[in-house]
């Protein structure tokens, strides 16, 4: 006999769905709010720069803009909520574990206003970060009107987060697939838990292309590729493999060295980066910033490959010091455009000496993207689909499998690790809290709620 659910379940779950539905239009619109934000600084402050003509006049006043507000995010994150630093994700899955404060009110606050200084300063950083956490933060807040069990608690916050991926990225498919892979040991998997994240991830996508009318951000025009160039994406894919690990290697290094510095001091360095960002702002603008405009130019315009190296390069060093100064922002946008322009440079380069068609150098691109997350992050199902969601070349999908799927492997076998498992082990770490490999004796309870 098959169970049917009883009424009182049938109702359980119907208010369970509406608060999933309440927090996917809230964060929809949060999230819209601050995008149009930051494209509203963004605008003034090149407007401002072009304003003020050639010379040393621009570089100064840039050098003064981005400094103050790369350090003024470093104090208010540090004055009002010191886990809304970096992108966040890794607090949520802390959260999640029962081994992170929930702060919803002080962290939306400083997420929201620090990452429209920050980010509107030109550093290297996403604004997909802000918005994840911004997601379950909004989800957290509404999960405090009624007592639920913890479970749905945490189910809530998975859904939060990811209608926060859906709205920064207009892809909810990616949104959902995300908590599939990167959340797969905290989420509470069930029926009630994963449809909240479907319904939230849909209403928050919903919501950000009904108020910017905008479809594929990246979009990127591009048809299928002869087969016998898979062998050539699963090279680039291993490159990349190895490049991911390094970036998490790395990235983690910078920021252990950032710690060292005496906690009274440490925005003096935020100030310098700002300073060091606002020279670039007018050198090299295309180093600066979290790149969701630059993939699509980059594809089609025409860099030769040591221009393409060279950008590889500023981005790359460019995030890892942004990220590092302890002001929120993701490292999404900018994995992204640092994987493009590796792409494009492995392209070039096999345009260059094999029979293959110009096209291939957009494929490259779109399947570095996809590959460069698949060994940074370890998830390389998300890597595929929200690159097929962001530029929407689905003639490519077999090509960014293959991609994605040579660069996890290459990854794994290195001993590299998933980049938010090593944050939340570092923040757990600084903060005194047990990780997986100690037994948890102080469980940390989530806001004024017991789990």
């Amino acid at each position: 006999m098959i169970k049917r659910p009883t009424s009182s379940s049938a109702r359980s779950d119907a208010v369970y769905f509406v608060k999933a539905a309440a927090v996917g239009l809230l964060v929809g619109a949060l999230a819209t709010g601050f995008h149009s934000g930051l494209e509203i600084i963004f605008s003034h402050y090149a407007t401002l720069r072009a304003s003020l003509g050639g010379g040393v006049t621009p570089y100064l006043v840039s050098i003064a803009i981005s400094s103050i507000c790369v350090a003024g995010a470093f104090l208010l994150v540090q004055r009002v909520a010191p886990e809304a630093a970096g992108s966040g994700i890794q607090e949520i899955e802390g959260a999640m574990e029962d081994k992170r404060p929930l702060n919803w009110a002080s962290v939306l606050v400083a997420k929201f206003f620090g990452g429209l200084l920050a980010l509107g300063s030109g550093l290297v950083l996403g604004r997909e970060g802000p918005t994840i956490h911004m997601g379950a933060m909004t989800a957290e807040a509404l999960s405090r009107s009624h007592d639920i069990s913890p479970a749905d608690h945490k189910g809530l916050l998975a859904a939060g987060a990811a209608a926060g991926l859906a709205a920064a990225f207009n892809a909810p498919l990616a949104a959902i697939l995300f908590i599939v892979e990167e959340t797969r040991r905290q989420f509470p998997f069930g029926y009630r838990t994963y449809m909240a994240v479907i319904i939230a991830s849909i209403l928050s996508a919903a919501v950000t292309e009904e108020l910017t009318g905008i479809g594929p951000p990246l979009l990127v025009e591009v048809t299928y590729v002869p087969v016998w160039s898979f062998l050539l994406l699963g090279v680039l894919g291993i490159f990349l493999g190895a490049l991911g690990v390094f970036f998490n290697w790395a990235l983690i290094t910078v920021m252990d060295l950032f710690q060292k510095i005496p906690a009274k001091m440490r925005w003096v360095p935020a100030l310098a980066i700002g300073a060091v960002t606002g020279v670039v702002l007018n050198a090299f603008p295309d180093a600066t910033g979290g790149g969701e405009d630059l993939v699509h130019d980059l594809v089609t315009s025409h860099y030769g490959i040591l221009a393409l190296l060279l950008l590889t390069v500023l981005r790359f060093g460019g995030v890892l010091f942004s990220y590092a100064s302890g002001v929120p922002g993701g490292i999404f946008a900018p994995m992204l455009s640092i994987a493009t322009c590796a792409g494009l440079a492995f392209g070039v380069a096999a345009i260059s000496v094999l029979p293959i068609e110009d096209e291939f150098r957009a494929a490259c691109a779109v399947a570095a993207m996809g590959g460069f997350f698949a060994a940074s992050v370890r998830a390389p199902l998300v890597g595929v689909v929200l690159v097929m969601e962001l530029t929407g070349a689905y003639a490519l999908i077999m090509p960014v499998l293959v991609t994605c799927t040579a660069a996890a492997l290459t990854a794994h076998h290195l001993g590299g690790r998933p980049i938010y498992e090593q944050l939340l082990e570092r923040t757990l770490r600084l903060s005194g809290q047990p990780t997986d490999d100690e037994p948890d004796k102080t469980p940390v309870q989530l806001g004024t709620r017991e789990s």
